[in-house]
């Protein structure tokens, strides 16, 4: 049976002395919510305060990005070796990355196995932008991207995928729990395609794309949507730790 995940995604946001703060809200609200795995991720300047804030706690600690390389002239990046003892999990392939900073499949899928390797468990992005899926052809879009992003990697028990839809990241109009649902299934699929249906059925699927305590718990209730990347509600503690308690099991006594 997969486990739930609510990762947030915090973006270019915090500093280190609030991260820490919003880091130890977080950890205190959502004490003793069990059956969902719960992450935070910082920018990297804040990393180490945020990761010395959880200590003793559930909550685990991702990084936005990082580098396929393990060393080498590559100025203000930040590699797999670096992140190993202070992290658990990556976000790759962000539709920010993919869209602002030139990130392709073939990229991605280098920063996807490289993090894997290193020990780190990758949150892959994949999902569709509004002219897209106009035309129809998003489920056909998200599983090329989905295979080429995915291209030589093989540790299915580490990864993580995130379908978010670029037309409703940070627009405050979710797509339908029933859109991301086919979404979710049509992933799956292509997994099975890949890897093998035992692979398939391991792999947890989140659904990001204005995911807040209003309008998550249709989305949890889908059977192929394992939980959520969450953006801008992921600087709220109170919000975050909401998303987590739908998705999670009965607090502990």
């Amino acid at each position: 049976m997969r486990t739930p995940v609510i990762a947030g995604n915090w973006k270019m946001n915090t500093t280190p002395h609030t991260a820490a703060d919003l880091a130890r809200s977080v950890a205190e609200r959502t004490s003793g919510l069990l059956g969902v795995t719960k992450v935070v991720c910082p920018p990297n300047v804040c990393i180490p305060a945020v990761k010395a804030a959880l200590h003793g706690t559930d909550v685990e600690v991702g990084a936005q990005n990082v580098h396929s390389e393990p060393t080498g002239a590559f100025t203000g990046e930040i590699s797999v070796g670096m992140l190993t003892e202070l992290a658990t999990h990556v976000i790759v392939g962000h539709s920010e990355r993919r869209s602002l900073f030139g990130e392709t499949n073939t990229g991605v899928a280098r920063k996807a196995a490289a993090a894997a390797a290193g020990g780190l468990k990758p949150i892959l992005c994949i999902g569709e932008s509004l002219d897209i899926r106009r035309t129809g052809e998003a489920e056909t879009f998200c599983k090329a991207q989905l295979r080429e992003s995915l291209e030589g990697y093989s540790a299915w028990d580490s990864l993580i995928i995130a379908y978010e839809p670029v037309w409703a990241i940070g627009s405050g109009e979710a797509a339908s729990p029933m859109i991301a649902q086919v979404m979710a299934s049509a992933i799956r699929d292509e997994i099975s395609d890949i890897a093998g249906q035992a692979a398939a059925e391991r792999v947890p699927v989140l659904y990001g794309g204005s995911v807040n305590p209003q309008n998550a718990g249709p989305f949890m209730d889908r059977p192929d949507i394992d939980g959520a990347l969450v953006g801008g509600a992921s600087l709220d503690a109170e919000a975050f730790s909401a998303i987590v308690q739908i998705t999670a099991g009965p607090i502990s006594p």
